[in-house]
């Protein structure tokens, strides 16, 4: 793991008397550029305690001709907050590499680091607040990424925003002794916010929990959290042969990348072990034929799989500025026809013409887009003998996907339409993740 080298604290002062300045993305600039001739340590705290305020997960410095452009990302989306100079620019990387531990003579190979952001309030004590850094040389000099690890992010599986039935699944799921549990996505779908919600579930005193991680987002009290350091020649499958010989009860490995860790994750699952693991597909289904690409034989991945889940994120309405408004009838047929086929399982919304939903209308609380927050749309592959048998087969993803659907799987997009109908969400933002 990266050294943890520097600190900026955050007041509870520096807080009361900047608040309102983080308020929204304008304000935010505001404040910004009012400390640009400054302090340039006051300028940096302005940065990330408004950026970390604004519940960003992510901030880009790029460079350009001219200078850089600093966004942020918020609700999954890049925003734009204001503009340095060349020279700001190169004092602000200076900055954030002297903190990150990172050298600052070398501009022409990336870094990784790491820093902490000292948050002391009243309400909430001291909380500390892991940034990533990573640096990337560019045609006008070096572009910076700084990845936010809020410990607010790790919710419990309550928190998922799951249906009744999917949370029941998820829980017993997560109580089974053995076989494992894979969750897919694309990379920013909350795979890993996931994860540690069954962590979050599982963990008690009485079982050993090792994970397996590139690199280590955050830390849970209670459980052994290790790094892979391909540098040191200790990747996941070396990893993962050394974890198994610390009797542990649950291991979590972060990513399956190959066949060597795919095949010792699955041979810890049918040997006594619950193994959680992430892999990167389109959909649920497609995770069979992803391990079978690495090499992997059915016989090895039917019996050692229980659930895999897929998943998305969709933005949330502004609870602040929603407006309800009759669903109109092109929506109305395509989201009948989505549910259409739904199992008695699933408890509906009411769906008529007359039947009401959200829309997004824009206030200061979400920077005017009218969403605020994300939460996930979910489909959960459960494998029993009859799926186990036809796994043997080789079947292709379309014929699985078919099969599971019969038997009562509830597709990503299906799970958006029904919190379109919640109030939740938009179509449109269904549709944008799930297609």
């Amino acid at each position: 793991m990266e050294k943890i080298t520097g600190k900026i604290e955050v007041e509870q002062s520096f807080l009361e008397k900047n608040l309102r300045s983080f308020k929204n993305i304008a304000k935010l600039k505001a404040a910004i550029e009012a400390a640009i001739e400054g302090d340039l340590t006051m300028l940096i705290k302005n940065i990330m305690a408004g950026s970390i305020q604004l519940d960003s997960s992510d901030l880009h410095l790029e460079t350009n001709e001219s200078g850089s452009l600093l966004r942020i990302r918020v609700d999954g989306l890049l925003q734009t907050v204001c503009t340095f100079t060349q020279p700001q620019h190169q004092a602000i990387v200076s900055r954030i590499k002297l903190l990150s531990g990172l050298k600052l003579n070398i501009e022409k190979k990336p870094q990784d680091g790491r820093f902490t952001v000292l948050f002391s309030s009243e309400e909430a004590g001291d909380q500390e607040i892991e940034i990533r850094v990573s640096t990337l040389p560019a045609e006008y000099g070096e572009t910076v990424v700084m990845r936010v690890l809020n410990p607010k992010s790790l919710i419990s599986l309550e928190e998922l925003g799951l249906r009744k039935d999917l949370y029941e699944i998820f829980e017993k799921q997560s109580q089974k002794p053995n076989g494992m549990i894979i969750v897919t996505g694309p990379t920013g779908s909350g795979k890993t916010t996931t994860l540690y919600a069954f962590l979050k579930k599982i963990r008690n005193p009485e079982i050993n929990i090792i994970t397996l991680e590139d690199p280590i987002e955050y830390h849970l009290a209670g459980i052994s959290q290790t790094q892979v350091d391909a540098t040191r020649g200790y990747d996941f499958a070396s990893g993962l042969k050394s974890i198994v010989r610390q009797d542990p009860d649950v291991i979590l490995v972060g990513e399956i990348r190959d066949l060597e860790t795919a095949s010792i994750a699955l041979q810890s699952a049918l040997t006594g072990h619950l193994v959680l693991s992430t892999l990167h597909t389109n959909d649920s289904t497609g995770t069979i034929a992803r391990l079978q690409s690495l090499g992997e034989n059915p016989v090895n991945i039917a019996p050692a799989i229980n659930m895999i889940v897929a998943q998305r994120l969709v933005r949330k309405l502004c609870p602040k500025c929603m407006g309800l408004e009759k669903i109109s009838e092109k929506d109305f047929a395509e989201i009948k026809q989505g549910l259409s086929n739904l199992g008695s399982q699933v408890i509906l919304p009411e769906l008529t013409l007359e039947t009401q939903i959200g829309v997004p209308k824009g206030c200061e609380y979400c920077n005017f887009t009218g969403y605020k927050g994300r939460v996930g749309i979910f489909e959960a592959f459960l494998i029993d003998d009859e799926l186990e048998e036809f796994i043997l087969t080789s079947p292709s993803s379309s014929a699985l996907q078919k099969m599971a659907v019969e038997k009562g799987l509830v597709l990503m997009k299906q799970d958006g339409m029904i919190k379109v109908l919640e109030k939740v969400t938009t179509l449109e933002e269904v549709i944008k993740a799930a297609g």
